[in-house]
């Protein structure tokens, strides 16, 4: 049995995380809700068979079934947390007086741009520590 490539970089993952905590604490999620929002991303690696112009990127495609309880989560008063569209009484009047609010959509554009940063620190983990081509076979043959 084939092991899984992703299954073969948890400590390249927890090593990034790590080192992208910072980035979290400055974004519009609490803990919390990063990790929900983690837990509906998938990683895959465009172009596997060519290290050297492989990418690796995040599938936010199942980040709309979470959205709606990121909302929630914020709602119930995440310490230290704002949510991506919070702009107190004016924005909520406004947001009123357009007939929708767009907490989802700001939360998915901020998730997706996080995402793709969580990608990129990932990918250059795994390029420094030297494992990215190793990587890249792994997800080649998974492929086939």
């Amino acid at each position: 049995m084939t092991q899984n490539w992703t299954d073969r970089i948890v400590g390249a993952r927890m090593a990034v995380d790590a080192e992208f905590e910072a980035q979290i604490e400055e974004s519009d999620f609490s803990r919390q809700q990063w990790g929900l929002v983690m837990s509906a991303t998938e990683f895959e690696i465009e172009q596997p068979g060519t290290p050297e112009s492989a990418t690796l990127i995040a599938d936010t495609e199942k980040l709309p079934a979470v959205l709606g309880e990121l909302e929630s989560i914020d709602s119930h008063g995440s310490m230290g947390t704002s949510s991506p569209s919070s702009g107190g009484i004016l924005e909520t009047i406004t947001s009123a007086l357009r007939g929708g609010d767009d907490t989802e959509s700001s939360y998915r554009e901020s998730a997706e741009r996080l995402t793709d940063a969580y990608a990129t620190a990932l990918q250059r983990h795994l390029v420094a520590e030297g494992r990215w081509t190793e990587v890249c076979a792994l997800a080649g043959a998974s492929d086939d």
